[in-house]
């Protein structure tokens, strides 16, 4: 497991507080995490910072209708 010490996990700006968010870091080299922001302690995700990168714009793509 990557060591997330020092991760700074934030929510989208289209979070709406309903309790259903995911939170992300993205600001240790190297990796990328995911988390539920309901169960903070609880599982979690690692993603290459490319491969959540390839992500992030494919989502904002099709949100656009591209």
């Amino acid at each position: 497991m990557p060591d997330l010490t020092g991760a700074l996990w934030r929510k989208s700006t289209r979070s709406n507080n309903g309790g259903n968010c995911v939170e992300v870091a993205d600001n240790l080299p190297g990796i990328v995490g995911l988390r539920d922001s309901k169960d903070p302690t609880g599982p979690l995700l690692v993603f290459q910072p490319m491969a959540w990168a390839a992500f992030v714009e494919t989502v904002r793509g099709e949100a656009l209708g591209r």
